[in-house]
């Protein structure tokens, strides 16, 4: 590849004012086709940042052995569930890849080796929420994965390193949930937005205390919180994608939270904007 192209991340960045970074609670996949408040937020959020230049998103349904990003010209939409209706199935995000952005993320993080992947696309985390905030697929995205290895610590650590590419013009986009417990979902209450266990609404709340005040170590350190965040956070890999968003946080930027209801009793759609702004 020329270096032309290996360098055009970067130089289209030079003039660039730092984008925002979000951490979107994404839910069902049924937010993919549906028209609800949560989608209305993300559409908002959308229409309120700068048009990026590209974006990398860290989806809480991609984890692997070490750390990946997509690399292909154009990633496939990945339909990663089961039981829903054939519409949501048909759904298709054909944004293009960023081949580019791959190698500029590869070459940015010094912490670990990053692999550029060719195989697995846009998953239902990333696509989901993302079409509501560029409906006509046309900003490049590549996905980073999740290193199921890794401790909350080094994956916080890892993602201080992304903080260049916001400079460049590249949205930062986290995707999973605060509270996330589908073993305890109250399927009888799943239309009934804003209906949450009391733990679900302890942890969360807490969450955001942590968040507004800039206390992500209290946050890395969710395990030491009790029954709880034991609860809400019964595997790691929806909550560590907000990591990857609060690691972003530079010391003056604005934290602004919204979408903040609860769902099915026992997963929150809080969703947090870090920058431009709030």
């Amino acid at each position: 590849m020329k270096l032309d192209a290996l360098n055009k991340i970067a130089r289209s960045g030079d003039n660039t004012a730092q984008m925002p970074a979000l951490f979107l609670g994404h839910g069902s996949p049924m937010n993919a086709i549906e028209e609800n408040e949560f989608v209305a937020g993300w559409r908002e959020a959308g229409k309120a940042i700068p048009r990026p230049k590209a974006i990398l998103c860290i989806s809480a349904h991609w984890e692997t052995r070490g750390t990946l990003v997509t690399a292909m010209e154009n990633p496939p939409t990945i339909h990663d569930f089961g039981g829903f209706p054939q519409k949501l199935y048909e759904v298709e995000y054909p944004a293009p890849g960023s081949p580019e952005l791959a190698m500029e993320t590869q070459k940015t993080l010094t912490k670990t080796e990053v692999g550029l992947d060719l195989k697995w696309g846009l998953d239902h985390g990333c696509w989901s929420v993302v079409k509501h905030l560029y409906p006509e697929a046309d900003v490049p995205i590549i996905q980073m994965s999740l290193d199921y290895y890794q401790t909350p610590q080094a994956h916080y650590d890892l993602a201080k390193e992304l903080a260049s590419l916001r400079r460049k013009g590249i949205l930062i986009v986290g995707s999973g949930n605060l509270v996330h417990n589908l073993g305890r979902v109250a399927w009888d209450k799943l239309n009934e937005i804003g209906y949450s266990y009391d733990w679900a609404t302890e942890a969360n709340e807490k969450m955001k205390k942590f968040i507004l005040e800039g206390d992500h170590k209290q946050l890395i350190d969710y395990k030491s919180h009790g029954r709880a965040f034991d609860l809400a956070i019964p595997t790691a890999e929806h909550f560590l994608p907000l990591l990857y968003i609060l690691a972003l946080k530079e010391e003056n930027e604005e934290v602004a939270i919204f979408n903040d209801k609860a769902v099915a009793g026992s997963l929150t759609m809080t969703s947090v904007k870090i920058g431009m702004n709030n």
